[in-house]
C-alpha cells in the first residue's frame, strides 16, 4: 500500500450542488428555490417562531403566573454539610474547596438541619434563625458578609 494508491471509499465523497448555472445542470433558472413567492429572493429571513401568518404557538399558549426579577439567589447549605469541614473559621473559600459552592461570588444561606459539634466562626451572607441559634449555642459565632 502506498499514500498515491489511497483514495476516499466509493460514495463517502459527495460534488456540491453548483446552483444557477444554466438549464444543463439541474439546477439552473430558479436554483432550486421554486417559482416567485416571498422565500424565492435573496436577502429573505424568517423570524423566530414565525408560522406564516398563523398565531404563533408562544402566542396561543395561555400566560400564566409571575417571575419576580428582584428575587434573589441563595446556595443553602446545612450545618450538617459543616460539619465535614475541620476547621474553626469556615469562610467562602473553605465552602469552594469543599465543593459545597462552585464560585466564590455565590450568595450563601447557612440553613439548620443537623447540629455542629464543636465552636465554630461561620462566615455567610445569611442564616435561619435556627442555624443561628445552634451556632451560638456550641459558642460559635454567625459572621454575616455583606453582598
Amino acid at each position: 500500500m502506498k499514500l498515491s494508491n489511497l483514495h476516499p471509499g466509493p460514495g463517502s465523497r459527495k460534488k456540491r450542488k453548483r446552483v444557477g448555472r444554466g438549464p444543463g445542470s439541474g439546477h439552473g433558472k430558479t436554483s432550486g428555490r421554486g417559482a416567485k413567492g416571498q422565500k424565492s429572493i435573496a436577502g429573505y429571513s424568517r423570524k423566530r417562531g414565525y408560522e406564516g401568518g398563523q398565531m404563533p404557538l408562544h402566542r396561543r399558549l395561555p400566560k400564566r403566573g409571575f417571575t419576580n426579577i428582584f428575587k434573589k439567589e441563595y446556595t443553602e447549605i446545612n450545618l450538617d454539610h459543616l460539619e465535614k469541614i475541620n476547621k474553626k473559621e469556615i469562610t467562602l473559600q473553605d465552602l469552594l474547596e469543599a465543593g459545597f459552592i462552585k464560585k466564590e461570588r455565590e450568595v450563601v444561606k447557612i440553613l439548620g438541619r443537623g447540629d455542629i459539634s464543636s465552636q465554630k466562626i461561620i462566615h455567610a451572607h445569611k442564616f435561619s434563625q435556627s442555624a443561628k441559634k445552634k451556632i451560638e449555642e456550641k459558642g460559635g459565632k454567625a459572621t454575616l458578609i455583606g453582598r
